[in-house]
């Protein structure tokens, strides 16, 4: 016996298309993409990203979404139609803990930037000789703060998925997404008219050819293609379960996405470099150079308070809807596999969430530690599982025929078939080979004990679904077809 429980659909494709950027600009973008350029030769980084980003990240986001939209399911549901009810739906369940586990220390980048944004909100950083190093340091060691702080953010996350796909999650990115833009144009056109902002530009945009040459700036590029899209985290795939079945994919969940993420990343650029050379800061500062280095320049700059408000209320914006993405994704789940209301899978995950997150909010070093496993094999691993499922069990001449190109406006070719069964898993493998190869030497016991966790892990998450036999799901193991 099959139980269908009533699904929502995204109200516009406008808002479709804010949601789905707003859950890939975050931190990735914001903070992180601005630093990793500085550290990797400026404008060669930039080139190497966006040739990675649009033949790697783009097509596996049609598929990842293609997949979503034609099973109609979240993550588990999606792979019992695949596999049938048997262990091998044990793979969804590996990316489901992935993120978890992510959103569990994400969540406290969240409070970190609620923190900041309250204090440019209050003008902390334009007080007379202010030292915003002091500040770090002190909230850094604050563990009931961070604590608090993580505690606010998934209250925040909680309020807002209560209110639905459309009431919360759409409602939210219409206004915030366009807020964000202005937010980011404005700090652009400000720092380009300090004194030695071009510098900035030009440190960002010529590239030094050298650096092309270097396998470490591929690699970072690549790391900032898939962390800045989540690509394999199984949002794509949740937020493409609530589209309308001729809704365009190539050009909504594909191109656009991409466009969108490229901009905010040049946006955050335009931003952050001309005011880091203006004020004589170093561009391969670090996370630092949002917390530390920005905030004490923005406390020098004429009219620093609007500034400061615009970058951190802009960065906890880009932060919080993500945050949102990547928890809806455990919502959407719990949701189907326990023939629930929303209200009880929200309230849960978020409950679980905020449980796990609490290591990460009191010790900087159990985040760093979750963020290293995570980062370097969690999600290449997560993004390998689901190539897989598209490329070779469900089949990606089916997929592109059944849902990709179904009511598209660009057509997608054949090319697209090899690049997902067989140039995206082979890259995941190799940058989990490499973060191996690289990192052994250098932190033995991270490195060991984290791969021992996935190790376990796998066979964990195979056993416990090959233990669960659900009938409430009608299955078809061999074809993927959904009921």
């Amino acid at each position: 016996m099959t139980t269908t429980i009533s699904r929502e659909q995204w109200g516009s494709r406008f808002g479709y298309l804010m949601a789905v950027v707003g859950a890939m600009v975050g931190a990735g973008n914001i903070w992180r993409m601005p630093y990793v350029t500085g550290e990797n030769g400026g404008g060669a980084f930039l080139i190497a990203y966006f040739l990675l980003l649009y033949l790697i990240a783009v097509p596996g986001l049609m598929g990842e979404t293609s997949l979503g939209r034609h099973t109609r399911q979240g993550l588990l549901g999606t792979f019992r139609k695949l596999y049938g009810n048997n262990r091998f739906v044990g793979l969804g369940l590996v990316i489901l803990i992935f993120n978890i586990v992510l959103m569990s220390y994400y969540s406290s980048i969240v409070g970190w930037s609620i923190y900041y944004a309250f204090h440019a909100l209050i003008g902390t950083f334009t007080q007379t000789e202010f030292d915003t190093a002091v500040l770090w340091q002190n909230f850094s060691g604050n563990t009931a703060l961070n604590v608090g702080m993580h505690s606010i953010a998934m209250l925040m996350v909680t309020g807002i998925l209560l209110l639905g796909i459309k009431g919360g999650i759409e409602r939210l990115a219409k206004w915030m997404m366009p807020i964000l833009t202005i937010a980011l144009i404005a700090i652009a056109i400000r720092g380009l008219t300090l004194p030695g902002a071009m510098a900035g530009l030009e440190f960002s945009f010529s590239p030094n050819w050298e650096y092309l040459a270097r396998g470490e700036t591929w690699l970072a590029a690549l790391g900032q293609a898939l962390f800045s899209t989540g690509l394999g985290w199984g949002i794509a795939l949740t937020y493409g379960s609530y589209l309308g079945r001729n809704d365009d994919i190539p050009l909504g969940g594909g191109i656009f996405t991409a466009i969108g993420n490229t901009s905010f990343g040049l946006l955050a650029i335009f931003a952050v470099f001309p005011i880091v050379f203006a004020f004589g800061i170093s561009p391969t500062s670090g996370a630092e150079l949002a917390f530390v280095a920005l905030a004490s320049a923005f406390g020098s700059m004429t009219g620093g308070y609007l500034w400061a408000l615009l970058f951190f209320m802009g960065f906890f914006f880009a932060n919080l809807t993500t945050a949102i993405a990547i928890t809806e994704v455990g919502v959407t789940t719990y949701r189907e596999e326990k023939s629930t209301g929303r209200s009880k899978a929200v309230l849960t995950i978020c409950g679980i969430i905020w449980l796990l997150g609490i290591p990460s909010a009191m010790n900087a070093d159990i985040l760093g530690y979750l963020d290293f496993v995570v980062g370097n094999w969690g999600l290449p691993l997560a993004t390998f599982i689901i190539m897989i499922a598209i490329g070779w069990k469900f089949d990606a001449s089916r997929l592109r025929v059944l849902s990709l190109n179904r009511g598209a406006d660009l057509y997608i070719p054949k090319l697209w078939e090899p690049i997902v069964r067989f140039q995206i898993p082979a890259i995941m493998l190799g940058i989990m080979a490499y973060f191996l190869y690289s990192n052994l030497s250098q932190t033995p016991w991270k490195t060991v004990s984290g791969l021992a966790l996935l190790t376990l892990l796998i066979p964990l998450c195979m056993w416990i679904m090959s233990r669960r036999r659900d009938t409430s799901y009608a299955t078809t193991p061999s074809g993927g077809q959904p009921s």
